[in-house]
This record gives C-alpha cells, structure tokens and sequence, in this order.
C-alpha cells in the first residue's frame, strides 16, 4: 500500500505551504480523491505530508526535496510528477547550480536516458536562474578566463547584461566579454582607413556572429571570428546559454568604432 501512496503523491499537482511552525500543509488527496478513497486521501495529505515530509528536526525540507528527485529519477518517473518535485525542491532551496550536479550524479547509478529526462523539466523549473548569481558562478568554472566586472561604460549598447575583463594590456590588449543569456550587442562598425577590424575567439558557452546581410554564425568554444575593418555586425549569447569570447582590437590606421541600431529581437529570435 505504500508503494502506491508514493505513486499518488508524485503525481499530485498542488502547491505545498510551509506553516510558520514548519508543518506541511497537503489538499492533493481531498481534493482529487476525497469522495473515491477518502482513506487514501487522509493517508496523503495528513500521514505522508503532514507528518512525515514535516518532521523537519530529523531531516530538512531541502534534504527530503533531495532524496524525493532522487528517488524518482531512479525509477525513471521524469513526468509532470518530477516537475512537481522540482519545483518542490526549488521552493526549499535547491540551486540550479546544485540541482544540476544532483542529476548528473545520479546519472551515473540510474541511467544517461533518465538523465537526460530530468534535465528537460530541471531547465524548465529553473529557467527564470539562468541569469543569476547561481548561473553566473557556475559559468565561471566553466572557463579559465575571469569574468570580470560589468560592462557599464557600453551598457547603453547592449541589450541584457555583460561583462569585461581585460586580459593584456601590452603588445595586443585583448578583453574577454561574457554575455548573459539572450544578451548582444547593437549592430556596428568598426572602422579604419587601413588595417584594423577585430577578432574574437570563443571561450566558454555558445553565441552569434553575423556580418549585414549574412547568415548568423554559431560561436563555441574555440571558433575563431575574423572581422574586417568597415563591416556590420554584431554578436552575443544564445537565448539558452551564457558566452564569451576573447575580443582583439587590430591596429589600424584612423581606428574608430560607430555603434547603430539595436539588432530586432524578431530577428534575434529566430535563430536556433
């Protein structure tokens, strides 16, 4: 019988509130089956919330959270019930950070297909994260350039957040720019009489290139960008991932940078 109360209450999809005394309160099982099984019902909401999922002096609510997704990727239960757990276990402070080391832990004891399942509902739990502090720190250990202090000076040319670091300052300064999620720059040009136009080489997470009237190119991890002098183009995240690139400015003659429209989130948004 308690192999099915765990069936019912993963698929229950109702919120939890947390009592200022930290006792859980559960309606799934009136609610849904009140009048059919009113046993069942009472065993639910009041045995398995209200009092073992409230025993918080043995273990907290973030660690039952834990063991509960961990549990049911296990089983390979990765349907709206995980989700529900999910979010369960966002509400009792689990991190994206964490949440995706949980998975990809159990990954290796429950199996890459169950993995891979959880992983589409975690990125839909946490989804509203992938700009935090959470997501940044964790882009970060991603690679081994610094992320650097917010790029206030051109904010205003930018749409979403981004970041300089400079790396060099002799022979070639170069800069390492890291764009949050969706973040790009406006169209512009970088122009010169002779020589100069820039290069931008990918470090970490995956962005755009285009020049005007080009398809947009995909930037990952080691591509390498040549922009000539006097071409318009832009470049920035994905919508789903955080990206930098390492920026060289070439030296040319009568250098300067003219900074145009923003690029349309119409187009923007068609990229894949």
């Amino acid at each position: 019988m308690i192999k099915h109360i765990s069936l019912f209450i993963v698929l229950a999809a109702v919120s939890i509130q947390i009592m200022a005394q930290k006792k859980i309160t559960q309606t799934a099982g009136r609610t849904q089956l009140g009048e059919f099984a009113p046993e069942f019902a009472h065993l639910n909401d009041d045995i398995l919330f209200g009092e073992v999922w409230s025993r918080n002096d043995l273990l907290s609510l973030r660690d039952r959270s834990l063991v509960t997704i961990t549990s049911l990727i296990s089983q390979g239960i990765t349907d709206s019930s995980l989700k529900y757990h999910l979010q369960s276990a966002k509400t009792n402070g689990i991190t994206r950070t964490e949440v995706a080391e949980i998975i990809t832990h159990v990954a290796f004891y429950a199996g890459w297909p169950k993995a891979w399942a959880a992983f589409g509902l975690a990125k839909e739990v946490w989804v509203d994260d992938v700009k935090g502090e959470d997501a940044k720190a964790a882009f970060q250990r991603e690679m081994i350039f610094p992320i650097g202090e917010p790029n206030t000076a051109y904010a205003k040319y930018f749409k979403g957040n981004s970041y300089l670091a400079q790396i060099s300052n002799s022979q070639i300064p170069f800069f390492n720019v890291t764009f949050e999620p969706s973040c790009r720059n406006n169209w512009h040009i970088h122009h010169a009489t002779k020589g100069g136009g820039q290069m931008l080489v990918g470090v970490a997470g995956r962005g755009w290139y285009q020049e005007e009237g080009k398809p947009a190119q995909e930037i990952l991890p080691g591509t390498v960008i040549h922009i000539p002098a006097n071409v318009k183009h832009w470049h920035g995240a994905a919508k789903d991932s955080w990206f930098a690139h390492l920026a060289f400015e070439i030296p040319g003659d009568n250098a300067s940078n003219e900074w145009l429209e923003p690029v349309s989130d119409e187009a923007y948004n068609s990229l894949k």
